[in-house]
């Protein structure tokens, strides 16, 4: 990953720069900001790679940044760095369009494990996409939110919205659960048990009133993973 460009934006100094040292040493080059305003001005008008990206910040919110961040550059990767860890806060982060998020403390081999799996498909990531048409109605992916024809809603857990995004995202492609796994769930799939994408499947086939019998949206493809079938454009 050498010679890649990362932005760090972090008001705290000690933290700050056990990150860009770490990440000098392993051979990114650095560009870093304290305030949230003077960082979003080089967020906005640098080349980069990729941004940590500090939720509480002096003179602008991080989520602000990352608001701005993602009208101006759809597919920049951005990694949230905060000490905020519960669901809520990492939900609002991924709507608005985080690849990761890394609650503080952390281990510096585990911040640039995560930043080394978000460049190394960063290159794949598709163009955001708001919303996906079912054959009964439409998810509001930055509401996490299904509305159906007949006036009926239901709401998306955080990994539900993340994995049907990423399916949303790659129509008619077969996806391995290993992909599922490495894309979605960000981790490691060898030796890792996949019932679990399983069942998130047949979760959301279930929110989706996909029928598990003959699904016709999230369709199984035997031994080798899931495909998403795009619903047709509504007349």
């Amino acid at each position: 990953m050498a010679h890649k460009r990362i932005l760090v934006i972090e008001d705290d100094p000690a933290i700050r720069q056990g990150i860009v040292d770490a990440l000098d040493v392993s051979g990114y080059q650095t560009l870093e900001a304290e305030r949230g305003d003077a960082g979003c001005t080089l967020a906005l008008q640098c080349d980069f790679d990729l941004l940590l990206l500090d939720l509480i910040l002096p003179r602008m919110d991080g989520m602000e940044i990352l608001r701005q961040v993602r009208q101006a550059h759809p597919t920049l990767p951005v990694i949230i760095l905060t000490a905020r860890g519960d669901e809520a806060d990492r939900l609002e982060g991924f709507r608005r369009g985080a690849d990761d998020y890394v609650v503080k403390p952390f281990s510096v081999k585990e911040l640039l494990a995560r930043v080394e799996a978000v460049l190394r498909r960063s290159p794949e990531r598709p163009l955001e996409i708001a919303e996906i048409r079912l054959p009964g109605g439409i998810v509001d992916l930055p509401r996490c939110e299904i509305r159906f024809d007949d006036g009926a809603r239901c709401e998306l857990s955080e990994r539900e919205h993340d994995l049907l995004r990423y399916l949303a995202a790659n129509p008619d492609r077969v996806i391995s659960r290993d992909e599922i796994m490495s894309r979605v769930w960000h981790v490691d799939p060898h030796g890792i048990e996949t019932r679990t994408i399983d069942m998130h499947v047949a979760r959301l086939r279930e929110k989706l009133r996909d029928d598990a019998t003959d699904p016709r949206t999230i369709v199984t493809v035997r031994g080798k993973g899931y495909r998403f079938v795009s619903a047709e454009p509504q007349p």
